[in-house]
């Protein structure tokens, strides 16, 4: 099982590798400088997905596939929380829907599981799942990244897609985001940027899309308050660990 210190889920699984930046949340991408890693070491799933740009690796658009990694979640048989591709994203335009379909019928069959997929491209996502050969999977959890209030039409896209849980990721936060509307949303994720170059955060703008959530009746996450030394800045907000998760909902 590939175990994931991410606070807020227990599992990752990577059925594509690569990726493209698509807005400023992407700039310190994590995934980014992991695959560098990873491609330096030979892995073969990883192989060209990035490049040295200056000091840092970027992405080069390529985005590899692997069929082989579909089958994991069903040989993990304790229940758990699956982040779908933390090393890309799986709505990109360079992933055919026939291969999102692939992963659809995973997650169908590992009912047991909850799955979160989370995109910085509602739209693709909206695109791709209400063609006929996708249903709504009530253990899947969809999501979009909202950075900055300059991406609040984000929200607007996901609300769109047929879900059962949907959830923002305000992470990286960038930026104040004030009384978004959160209509139809049930999780929200909260965190500042971490590691090399990491942008800082101001307290009042994780305070303030947690009073939203709070008057919204949105379960609230606060992952981190990030910088270069993520571990000593910690997770405390105002005193407080907010692990909040969603509840099962009927579609909204």
């Amino acid at each position: 099982m590939a175990a994931s210190d991410i606070e807020w889920t227990e599992a990752t699984w990577n059925p594509v590798a690569g990726c493209t930046m698509v807005s400023p949340g992407c700039t310190n991408c994590y995934a980014q400088r992991m695959a560098a890693r990873l491609q330096a070491m030979g892995m073969e799933k990883y192989a060209g997905t990035t490049r040295k740009s200056g000091k840092r690796h970027v992405w080069t658009g390529r985005v590899n596939v692997d069929p082989n990694a579909l089958s994991a979640p069903l040989r993990w048989k304790k229940p758990l929380r699956i982040f779908v591709n933390s090393m890309s994203d799986l709505f990109q335009e360079a992933i055919e829907v026939t291969f999102i379909e692939r992963v659809w019928r995973v997650m169908e069959e590992a009912h047991w599981h909850s799955f979160q997929v989370l995109t910085k491209r509602p739209d693709l996502m909206l695109d791709a799942l209400t063609r006929p050969s996708f249903s709504v999977l009530p253990n899947v959890w969809l999501g979009t990244s909202v950075e900055s209030a300059d991406f609040l039409e984000r929200i607007d896209l996901l609300r769109l897609v047929p879900a059962q849980i949907r959830f923002i990721s305000f992470e990286p936060l960038l930026g104040p985001i004030i009384d978004p509307d959160l209509t139809h949303i049930h999780w929200a994720i909260v965190g500042g940027e971490s590691g090399p170059r990491a942008r800082p955060m101001e307290p009042w703008w994780a305070e303030t899309l947690r009073d939203s959530c709070v008057q919204q009746k949105v379960a609230f996450f606060f992952k981190q308050w990030g910088g270069p030394r993520k571990k000593k800045t910690g997770r405390l907000l105002q005193d407080r660990i907010w692990n909040e998760y969603p509840v099962a909902m009927a579609q909204a």
